[in-house]
């Protein structure tokens, strides 16, 4: 798992420069000082090839995204499909479009993060553009402690490098 967090840590190294607040268990916490973030990558991609499903919470200093839901897809989403994240037995139905899903606001996404502290494991589950069932499957060990320190972290000004 300590492996999962260095690839997520690697993986965010290429799309900018962040400061890595926590790694563990399957998760890893960035902070981009104008936001922060608690990533994990899916487990098992069908096809290696393809870049894994990437879930994300996000968090920024203007308060405009406090815990917010984001899923990257490995594939494009048919149109019209709907996305449901189940976090241990509870379902969310997210909102969806192109390659990408997210929470519906304040109170969803305060209930996922409820239901991630409590839970092992989630997956989400949806249609690509043919019309095959995509399930994607995450590990939780690490999420509190990773979406704690990206929380924390937009709380307050960003550090200066």
């Amino acid at each position: 798992m300590l492996a999962s967090a260095l690839a997520l840590a690697a993986f965010a190294a290429t799309a900018a420069s962040p400061r890595t607040l926590a790694a563990r268990g399957s998760w890893a916490a960035f902070d981009r000082m104008s936001q922060c973030e608690a990533v994990t990558r899916a487990l098992l991609p069908e096809d290696v090839r393809r870049p894994a499903t990437v879930l994300t919470f996000l968090y920024d200093r203007s308060g405009r995204r406090n815990g917010e839901l984001s899923i990257r897809f490995r594939r494009p989403l048919r149109e019209g499909s709907s996305v449901i994240l189940t976090v241990g037995q509870q379902p969310f139905d997210l909102i969806a479009r192109g390659q990408a899903a997210w929470s519906r606001g304040p109170a969803q996404e305060a209930a996922i993060v409820s239901a991630v502290r409590a839970a092992s494991g989630a997956r989400v589950t949806s249609r690509d553009q043919a019309g095959r069932r995509m399930t994607d499957r995450f590990l939780l060990n690490g999420a509190p402690t990773a979406i704690d320190a990206a929380a924390a972290a937009c709380a307050i000004a960003p550090l200066r490098p």
